[in-house]
């Protein structure tokens, strides 16, 4: 079998997720580091890769793949992870939390939309992230009410909405927004800090 490469940022949150996935998986792979902050993903190279210029891109199985929720779907049905519920009701409530997150918060705490936005300076650009991430958590609370019964987000193993969650939960550290008070998400943090596949896929 060919070789798996990621093309990747290690502060990306899609390229977290999608490492998060490939260590549940336990797939070996190998990273090939593309610079945001350098502008990579706008080298000729890259946009070859993806003419998105974004990360993460996957070469695996012989296919190249881009945008972390379809790479994350295609490992679990090709490697059946299990990150999804079976029943069709439960299914669609645990995308519902992902996509809340992954569709909603992400995109605009993306660099290069915080940066057109505000100029990239502070105060401007931490009020900005304090503005949309905190709201954003806030509503993940309420919606995990749902599955108050669940260990994880949406079952007992980590699914779709805790891969989604957790590289949030990085961001949200990092620009110093306090969400102590949502406890159910400080509980399937932990939960998930506890395990070798999130462990592994830290930025650090």
């Amino acid at each position: 079998m060919a070789a798996v490469t990621l093309y990747d940022y290690p502060k990306s949150s899609a390229s977290y997720r999608v490492r998060i996935a490939l260590h549940l998986a336990g797939i070996d792979f190998e990273t090939v580091n593309v610079n945001l902050l350098d502008g990579d993903q706008k080298s000729d190279a890259h946009l070859e890769r993806n003419p998105q210029g974004l990360v993460p891109v996957l070469d695996i199985d012989g296919i190249r793949l881009t945008q972390s929720l379809a790479i994350l779907e295609y490992l679990n049905d090709t490697r059946g992870l299990g990150l999804l519920p079976s029943d069709p009701k439960e299914k669609a409530i645990s995308r519902a939390l992902a996509y809340s997150i992954a569709v909603d918060v992400h995109p605009i705490c993306n660099l290069s939309v915080m940066r057109h936005a505000t100029g990239g300076q502070d105060p401007a650009r931490t009020e900005w992230m304090h503005h949309f991430i905190r709201p954003g958590l806030a509503a993940f609370e309420k919606l995990l009410e749902s599955s108050n019964n669940k260990t994880f987000c949406s079952g007992d193993t980590p699914g779709l909405a805790d891969i989604c969650l957790i590289p949030q939960l990085y961001n949200a550290h990092r620009w110093k927004v306090d969400y102590s008070d949502l406890k159910r998400i400080c509980t399937v943090e932990r939960l998930c800090e506890e395990l070798p596949a999130f462990q592994n896929a830290k930025p650090e």
